[in-house]
């Protein structure tokens, strides 16, 4: 069976394992939409997301649009047609216009135990509130913050010295890999 269609979308650091991981287990990625570049550093100078720099590195097609409900995007995303949407930390609230036509839906990977802490910040929030565990999440995304049906989730202990971006960095791993399992699993519809 050949793999879906699919359409990335995120933004920061926690998004790179996703996308390098669909790419290096053949999925076909038809387009990368990422935040628009934004001033950074003292000078204020635009700078790419990290998403950015690797969809450009990989030679994907590239889509920055100041909103995705504006409707030149939504006929971009018409024409894309994809099968599947990946999401991990775009930065924008999806309109049904995007969530309900994938074939195999929309996908959101959340770096939290769902329904705990839901929205931004879920690894901070596990942290300030000394937490003992989190994990990741992976959803089938409706028109809420985070609310729609869980997929998949796995738990993994926060270490008592464990900074922010050692785990930051383990549950981006840790997503990357459930989000290839679930859709395997998706592809033969055990979910």
């Amino acid at each position: 069976m050949p793999k879906p269609r699919t359409l990335f979308m995120g933004t920061p650091k926690f998004a790179v394992p996703a996308l390098t991981g669909l790419v290096k287990h053949g999925y076909p990625v038809i387009g990368v939409v990422t935040q628009p570049d934004r001033p950074r550093g003292r000078g204020q100078a635009p700078a790419p997301s990290p998403v950015k720099v690797l969809a450009d590195a990989l030679g994907l097609a590239l889509f920055q649009p100041e909103q995705v409900r504006h409707p030149s995007f939504l006929e971009t995303f018409r024409d894309l047609a994809p099968d599947l949407v990946i999401v991990a930390a775009f930065g924008q609230i999806l309109p049904k216009a995007i969530i309900d036509p994938p074939r195999l839906g929309c996908i959101n990977i959340h770096p939290s135990l769902l329904p705990k802490y839901r929205g931004a910040a879920p690894i901070n929030w596990a942290l300030i509130r000394s937490e003992e565990k989190t994990g990741v999440s992976i959803m089938r995304m409706d028109e809420g913050v985070d609310s729609g049906d869980i997929l998949l989730q796995e738990e993994t202990p926060i270490g008592p010295a464990e900074t922010y971006g050692a785990l930051h960095d383990r549950l981006a791993a840790m997503g990357a890999e459930l989000l290839l399992i679930a859709l395997a699993m998706l592809q033969a519809g055990a979910l």
